[in-house]
C-alpha cells in the first residue's frame, strides 16, 4: 500500500510546480471610451518589441513590452497623438521600433531597392531575349547549288 505521505507529497509537488508553469500576467487597461482602445490597439501592433526582433508590442511577453505597452497606455491616457507617441518611442529606442520605417534618406534603398531589382530585373531579360538568335527564314537554293547537292547525295 501506499503511504498516505508519499501522496501529500507528491499532491504537494503538483500544486507547487503548476504553478510555476503558468502565464505571466495579463495587462489590464482601462479606457476613457472606445476610440482611445482601438487607438492602444493599433500602436500595440505598429510599434516592434526591441527584445523580441519579429514581435510587434501586442504579441511579446518580455517585461521590455510590457514597459513599453505601459508607457503607450500613459502617453495615451495624457491626450498625446498616435504621432506624438511614435516619435517618442522612436527618439527613445531608434527607427527599429517601427516595423514601417518611415521614408528617409536613410531608408531609400530599403523602400525603392525591391521596385530598382525588378527594373534591373526586366532589362536584363529583355537582353537576353534581344541577343537570342533569330530563326532565320527557309531559303531556296539556286540551279548550282541543286545540282552540287545532287552530286552529293549521289555519291553516297
Amino acid at each position: 500500500m501506499v503511504n498516505k505521505y508519499l501522496v501529500v507529497l507528491f499532491v504537494a509537488m503538483v500544486i507547487f510546480f503548476s504553478s510555476l508553469a503558468t502565464a505571466s500576467p495579463v495587462d489590464t487597461y482601462v479606457f476613457q471610451d472606445k476610440v482611445t482602445e482601438i487607438r492602444f490597439n493599433a500602436l500595440n501592433k505598429e510599434l516592434r518589441c526591441p527584445k523580441c526582433q519579429n514581435q510587434n508590442l501586442a504579441d511579446s511577453n518580455s517585461p521590455i513590452a510590457a514597459d513599453l505597452r505601459r508607457e503607450v497606455y500613459e502617453l495615451l491616457q495624457q491626450g498625446k497623438a498616435d504621432i506624438e507617441i511614435v516619435d517618442f518611442m522612436v527618439a527613445r529606442y531608434g527607427e527599429f521600433v517601427l516595423y514601417r520605417p518611415r521614408v528617409s534618406s536613410l531608408t531609400y534603398i530599403l523602400w525603392y531597392g525591391p521596385a530598382g531589382l525588378l527594373f534591373v530585373g526586366v532589362i536584363v531579360v529583355v537582353v537576353i531575349l534581344r541577343r537570342k538568335p533569330v530563326k532565320k527564314a527557309q531559303q531556296t537554293l539556286n540551279t548550282a547549288q541543286k545540282n552540287k547537292l545532287e552530286k552529293i547525295l549521289k555519291n553516297k
